[in-house]
């Protein structure tokens, strides 16, 4: 009776111990022909924070699925189910279509803007003094980025395209200056001899870019949220911050302390986004 007691307590606890006899897949999107290398430092993020949370949730596999599509699109299939997670620039409309997970994966360093120029326009941007004098200058931004209705609904002059010919575009003088994120301009001026980065000027917003999953999976975006936490108490994310080849010695690079820093508000911030702001764990500050 006792042996039987035992084996039976023995098979109910079996029972109860989850099984992960398969790894949860977690599908995202890259291009293929439009091949953007920082999308690295994310699918770097995004296996940390599936490492430490595999002790809670388990084993995963990702799986990169090629096509060439806009942000609007990726974040279609999100919401579809086609894609499992996509990770872009926040706003009220994506929060309310996704499932974010609330953590600033760049550090805000995104909102931290500075712009390719033509070369021979860099004494009219060095003697540019205030936010008015750049708002009708006409900038180029991507046709659904976030940054674009940031930049409209604070008065700036704004010229939208496709997002893989905005160079072009600034080339041909269909607009002034282009606004890219502090680590975004290095390498992607290469190849164009008749255009700069500009050293006088950024401008600074509010703006994170948080990991984002379909809205009927809560499980996967506990599980990230929870892993990027576990990062940043034990001081992996900070080094894979400050260490990773996308965002290595851009600061240093930037220069910040000797241009003229422009504040700007971010219209596109949900209660749940600026809440985070008081985290200062959580941003960079130059």
């Amino acid at each position: 009776m006792r042996i039987l007691t035992f084996c039976s307590l023995y098979i109910l606890l079996l029972s109860s111990l989850p099984v992960n006899a398969e790894p949860q897949v977690i599908r995202y999107n890259i291009s293929d022909q439009f091949v953007d290398p920082k999308q690295s430092y994310y699918i770097d993020l995004l296996r940390l924070a599936l490492d430490k949370s595999r002790e809670r949730y388990g084993d995963y596999q990702l799986q990169a699925v090629v096509s060439e599509m806009a942000q609007a699109r990726t974040v279609q299939l999100v919401q579809k189910g086609e894609l499992d997670l996509v990770w872009t620039m926040t706003s009220i409309d994506r929060e309310r279509r996704l499932t974010p997970v609330y953590f600033p994966l760049l550090k805000g360093l995104m909102g931290y803007r500075i712009a390719i120029i033509r070369r021979q326009d860099k004494q009219m941007f060095a003697d540019i003094e205030s936010v008015e004098e750049l708002q009708v200058i006409p900038v180029g931004q991507g046709s659904d980025w976030p940054d674009s209705d940031i930049l409209q609904k604070q008065g700036f002059t704004l010229v939208r395209g496709a997002a893989h010919s905005l160079l072009s575009m600034l080339d041909m003088h269909r607009f002034d200056y282009f606004l890219r994120a502090l680590h975004e301009p290095w390498d992607e001026v290469l190849g164009h001899p008749s255009l700069m980065i500009d050293p006088s000027f950024a401008i600074i917003y509010p703006s994170p870019i948080y990991f984002f999953v379909n809205p009927d999976d809560k499980k996967l975006a506990e599980r990230v949220e929870y892993g990027l936490r576990n990062a940043l108490l034990d001081g992996s994310f900070e080094a894979l911050f400050n260490n990773h080849a996308i965002t290595s010695q851009v600061i240093e690079r930037a220069n910040l302390p000797l241009r003229r820093i422009f504040t700007l508000d971010n219209p596109l911030l949900s209660q749940e986004s600026k809440n985070l702001l008081s985290e200062k764990e959580l941003w960079f500050n130059f």
